[in-house]
């Protein structure tokens, strides 16, 4: 029987909707059948997730990310997705009808909600919670979420005509696929006695910067520098050694310096592919172009 395709819920710095297609053919050949489980630390907008649990049926699943609203969400869909439909329901209804200033106060009054609520538990804070972190990333700037230093939500409203705020048989159909997955708001070094020689792992990381302005980091208020991806680097060493079929994404510094082999020399005992993307975040739109990404995998 046919699987349901299901689509990313929100729209993420990085994700890889557009590199699905090439990510797939890095799956392993046994995915499904001996490497029966899989990870994703950083999971962001899980586009690679979804494509997993589009095409195969795994024993186990488990992903994490340290940002809490976006797990929040994974959350909310699999054990209250009615009632967050509900919420996302009543808001588009609300915002699309009105003009582009209504719109303006209506967008930075959910903003100003959501940075009073970071602190706020319970589960109707956290269904409410998730609902105006879903309205935010679709109607937000280039449908970004972006946080200041003190964590606080702080991207301006975009100007999408028709944005799609509720996309109730998505949600829905994310909710029935996510039921046994475990979902973590932690570091990615939490996955560690989950994974195992049958673990297929992906790993999203922030990504360098390619330039020193570049520095788009920003997915929650803690930065990943260099040092962080020398420790992720360690981190695949160790699960190479547990015998877990691994792949790191990451940016490729030859775009800016040919004699950057950070990543070359940091991963030189695995695979290094170097794969053509879009470059889709930066203000100034006649930067955004084809780029080289990594894809990074130990076989």
């Amino acid at each position: 029987m046919k699987k349901t395709q299901l689509r990313p819920f929100v729209k993420w710095a990085g994700g890889k909707g557009q590199l699905i297609t090439i990510i797939r053919n890095t799956y392993p050949k046994d995915l499904g059948v001996k490497t029966n489980k899989y990870a994703e630390p950083f999971v962001g907008g899980g586009a690679v997730l979804f494509d997993i649990l589009s095409n195969y049926d795994l024993d186990s699943i488990y992903i994490s990310d340290i940002n809490p609203e976006l797990i929040n969400v994974y959350r909310i869909i699999r054990d209250n997705v009615n009632e967050l439909s509900c919420l996302l329901s009543v808001m588009q209804n609300e915002y699309l009808p009105i003009n582009n200033e209504e719109r303006k106060q209506y967008y930075y009054r959910i903003r100003e909600r959501i940075n009073n609520l970071k602190i706020g538990g319970g589960e109707d804070i956290s269904i409410e919670k998730a609902a105006l972190f879903v309205f935010l990333n679709r109607t937000c700037f280039n449908g970004l979420y972006r946080v200041n230093r003190k964590g606080l939500f702080n991207a301006p409203m975009g100007a999408y005509k028709n944005p799609r705020i509720c996309d109730t048989d998505n949600l829905k159909n994310i909710s029935l696929s996510l039921q046994k997955v475990k979902i973590v708001c932690g570091d990615y070094k939490d996955s560690f006695d989950f994974i195992d020689q049958n673990t297929f792992v992906y790993f999203d990381p922030p990504y360098r910067p390619i330039t020193e302005t570049a520095n788009f980091t920003s997915y929650t208020e803690d930065l990943f520098d260099d040092n962080a991806q020398i420790e992720l680097a360690k981190y695949v060493g160790l699960l190479d050694k547990k015998g877990a079929k691994v792949v790191v994404s990451n940016s490729d510094p030859k775009n800016h310096d040919v004699e950057d082999d950070f990543f070359d020399d940091l991963y030189k005992k695995h695979r290094i592919n170097r794969v053509q993307a879009n470059r889709m975040i930066n203000c100034n739109a006649e930067s955004r172009g084809k780029i080289s990404e990594l894809l990074i995998a130990n076989y």
